[in-house]
């Protein structure tokens, strides 16, 4: 038996019997339906012919997936798809607006075959709007909702938070999400329905608690000036002599004093309290940090609640004692990549299935989904 089929066969995680027609994309979705395979649903990833379902084996977003490929410009390939749909719980899609109807596998042509399913959509501006039909990026679309402007130092441009905040934070989790709500609500209505999870709706959600600070007045609308976006020299990131970097969290104050104290500086810092004494606390402090290297610095400060920590690369963070002894990444066949999350105390989820390396057939994933069900295939 292939490790893929193992993986299939051995029930795991809390997700174990969902089935999940994912169709073939880039970002946000195929993140969504990895999240859901972490956790033990059985995700189907419909790809083009010839490769287009990205089985590459470094593609770790596909991992435990299983992979097929279908022509979905044939009326071969769409038959095909919607049998494995007449089974399936969910069917994760991450094209434009109209594009699934054009093809014939949108919402109301999958819900006749299986009334149950969930439908999720993936999109960037969402399924209606203005800007529905645009083309745009993780950029654009966090730009839009104002999280972009608010990232950044004082008096510098806005900067770039990779794709967290857009694509996987305000996509990727809020599909999860949204699809999980309506696969819970069809259990007692035995109706599915559309979720529509935009980035844009997501980022901005995102950001709830910073938009209620600004309308009670506790966050200001300048960049690098609140005490979570640098404005705050107890909530920064210093430099160190040998070009590191130590992150400062010293929010609350016994976490300061402690801070204060490792640095030995007490006497020579302002009263923080007052925000216009911040730009010598952030002198006092830079020059302190440079005088030793980083690493001396994670170790005078390990043990302590200071709430400061050395900043890791991608390659160094994976050998982090911490990240070790709790196995926050696993090593794959030679690919290090982080192990799923979170946790669970009784449907325990163990290390992430290996990206799919052979294409199945999805008449025989229908036929077997029918069977799981009782149905007569």
């Amino acid at each position: 038996m292939s490790d893929i089929d193992q993986q299939r066969t051995t029930p795991r995680g809390p997700l174990a019997g969902l089935r999940v027609v994912e169709l073939a994309g880039l970002g946000p979705a195929p993140f969504c339906a990895m999240l859901l395979a972490d956790l033990g649903a059985d995700v189907v990833r419909v790809g083009r012919p010839g490769g287009g379902g990205g089985h590459a084996q470094d593609d770790v977003v596909n991992r435990g997936k299983r992979a097929v490929e279908v022509d979905l410009k044939d009326p071969a390939g769409i038959a095909a798809l919607l049998r494995a749909v007449e089974t399936a719980d969910v069917l994760v899609e991450g094209f434009r607006p109209g594009v699934a109807e054009r093809l014939g596998i949108g919402p109301d042509e999958c819900a006749r075959v299986n009334p149950r399913l969930v439908y999720g959509r993936m999109t960037g501006w969402g399924q209606d709007g203005p800007l529905a039909h645009t083309a745009g990026h993780d950029i654009d679309y966090v730009a839009l909702t104002g999280m972009l402007h608010a990232i950044g130092r004082k008096d510098g441009p806005p900067q770039v938070p990779l794709n967290l905040v857009g694509d996987f934070g305000g996509g990727s989790l809020y599909l999860a999400v949204g699809l999980l709500a309506a696969v819970f609500e069809a259990r007692s209505s035995g109706r599915g329905q559309v979720v529509d999870a935009s980035i844009v709706d997501g980022s901005a959600h995102l950001g709830t608690m910073i938009y209620g600070m600004l309308a009670s007045g506790g966050w200001k609308p300048e960049r690098g000036s609140n005490l979570l976006d640098t404005g705050a020299p107890f909530y920064d990131v210093y430099e160190t002599s040998d070009g590191g970097h130590m992150a400062v969290g010293a929010l609350e104050p016994q976490f300061y004093a402690e801070l204060l104290r490792v640095l030995d500086i007490e006497d020579e810092v302002p009263d923080r309290a007052d925000p216009s004494t911040w730009p010598v606390l952030r002198d006092v402090l830079g020059k302190r940090f440079a005088e030793r290297t980083r690493d001396e610095w994670t170790r005078l400060f390990e043990g302590t609640e200071a709430c400061v920590a050395p900043v890791l690369s991608l390659a160094e963070a994976p050998d982090h004692p911490h990240m070790a002894e709790r196995g926050t990444f696993v090593d794959h066949d030679g690919t290090v990549q982080p192990a799923p999350a979170p946790r669970f105390s009784r449907t325990a989820v163990p290390a992430p299935g290996p990206v799919p390396n052979a294409v199945q057939d999805l008449d025989a994933v229908a036929v077997e989904w029918g069977t799981e069900n009782g149905k007569d295939t």
